[in-house]
């Protein structure tokens, strides 16, 4: 009987059609039809006249109220990883200033550009595929440095890199002396824990 009055009053009344019509359900499951939106406690559908499909408003809102929630943790992860970054960078600047001043106190041991340090932004490619641990590359290249000279083969480091036979579970570093001697050494064994 309901639906025969909702068609009765589509016929009758032409401007219904403009506006849309939305069948609400309250939680007794009463139905109703009407041109307003539903109370939220309601279960909601919006009707399509033309074609009687309805589209389900309750869902919708859950959906963009859940897309608003993964936007916001999306945003807070990467805020999260900038943060990170930066004091990843922070970190390796720190190494850094500690190996250079290391260079500068002891001048017969080490070549003044024997140790650069890596600028965060600009790596150089082998570099950068480890770029997550960079602040410990800048400190092995420093205990390799030192670990060269303990040798007593090595009369002044000219250059200490991290070496291409680098893998992700193992850095290795190359430290080139004025001996002509070179030193590999691994992460393992440049360790001090």
């Amino acid at each position: 009987m309901k639906t025969n009055v909702l068609f009765l009053t589509i016929a009758l009344f032409p401007s219904v059609l403009l506006a849309g019509v939305f069948k609400c359900t309250d939680s007794q499951g009463k139905t109703s039809y009407q041109s307003k939106p539903c109370a939220v406690e309601k279960q909601a559908f919006e009707m399509d006249i033309k074609t009687g499909a309805k589209k389900d408003l309750n869902h919708q809102a859950k959906l963009k109220n859940r897309s608003k929630e993964e936007q916001e943790k999306a945003r807070n992860s990467e805020l999260q990883k900038k943060q990170q970054e930066r004091q990843r960078k922070m970190d390796a600047i720190a190494e850094s200033l500690v190996t250079q001043e290391l260079i500068k106190n002891n001048p017969k041991k080490y070549s003044v550009f024997s140790i650069p340090p890596y600028n965060p932004d600009k790596l150089p490619a082998l570099v950068q595929a480890f770029a997550e641990r960079l602040p410990e590359i800048e400190k092995f290249r420093r205990l390799a440095a030192q670990k060269a000279l303990a040798t007593g083969q090595c009369g002044r480091v000219e250059a200490d890199e991290l070496n291409i036979k680098s893998k992700k579970e193992q850095l290795v570093f190359l430290v080139d002396c004025s001996s002509g001697k070179s030193f590999y050494y691994n992460e393992q064994e440049l360790n001090p824990t």
